[in-house]
């Protein structure tokens, strides 16, 4: 019995030329979507950023920096104690968050590697990186607020401590994980203990990174709402140094004075978007210049 096997050249002819056309096609088709709906997102954006513009600059004068936030029914004012509290409270915050998004992020990198326990930090990081921020500011009411029977700056510091702790430990673990390991091997072939190792070699060699995400969490709890409404809350004057007690920030005096029927309240919270938005941009490309240094 033989086997006839038919030769490449017998075999039926198949439409490759229409093959090509339709993928073509899809893929014109494709990029003329996407090219769409990116500058869909472009013209949205700069709508937003351009009617900011306009609207904040016209509440921006030497007052928004000097004046306190004014009170019901009163002409001028500004946003100097808004100001000035927004700065102190992020300041706790990353401050709060700082040390411990490093350490944690150290060890997952250094230390942790592929264990249970880092994989569990890992997937509880994750969780808290998507977290609404008002589940956070409620957390943070709950333990520091209602105990002690009063709001504070303390307790704003912690919720958004809480809220910058995840992106610290992402970036620090991220830039951690990209350093070479014969650095480490070779810092370790010399005599050094893993902590100088850590300190003196791996650190050093991924600063410019874990600088960025300290100022990307920075840019994060700047604008943050929210959570202080349950524990910062807000103030028409300067807050005590003691920080106990409504606090005045800027999202907050924003949320309140937009909402408002006074038309200075609302040029005020006009001027205080911009300020932070424009804040945010600095930090930015703050962090982004730090990035392309490291190249």
């Amino acid at each position: 019995m033989t086997m006839t096997t038919s030769s490449p050249r017998e075999l039926p002819h198949q439409p490759w030329g229409r093959v090509r056309q339709s993928r073509r096609a899809a893929d014109r088709m494709m990029k003329i979507i996407a090219t769409g709906f990116t500058f869909t997102a472009i013209f949205v954006l700069f709508w937003i950023l351009g009617m900011l513009v306009v609207k904040g600059i016209g509440g921006l004068s030497l007052a928004t920096f000097t004046a306190v936030t004014p009170g019901p029914g009163t002409e001028g004012g500004g946003l100097a104690n808004a100001i000035v509290g927004s700065f102190v409270l992020t300041f706790l915050g990353i401050a709060i968050a700082t040390p411990i998004g490093v350490l944690a992020g150290t060890w997952l990198a250094e230390y942790g590697r592929g264990s249970k326990l880092a994989n569990l930090i890992r997937f509880i990081n994750d969780i808290l990186l998507s977290a609404p921020s008002i589940l956070i500011g409620l957390f943070v009411y709950v333990i520091l607020v209602e105990p002690f029977r009063g709001y504070s700056g303390w307790a704003g510091g912690v919720a958004l401590g809480i809220i910058a702790i995840p992106v610290i430990v992402r970036t620090t673990e991220d830039m951690l994980s990209l350093v070479p390991s014969h650095l480490r091997e070779a810092g370790a072939a010399l005599g050094a203990p893993p902590s100088v190792v850590i300190t003196s070699v791996t650190w050093r060699a991924a600063k410019a990174g874990m600088v960025t995400g300290i100022l990307l969490a920075l840019a994060r709890i700047a604008g943050e709402t929210a959570p202080l409404l349950f524990t910062a809350l807000n103030n028409n004057f300067w807050f005590s140094p003691t920080l106990v007690g409504g606090v005045s920030n800027l999202p907050v005096t924003i949320y309140q004075f937009a909402s408002a029927p006074y038309e200075n309240w609302q040029q005020l919270a006009w001027a205080g978007s911009l300020i932070i938005t424009v804040s945010i941009l600095v930090l930015s490309l703050v962090a982004r210049r730090i990035v392309a240094g490291s190249k």
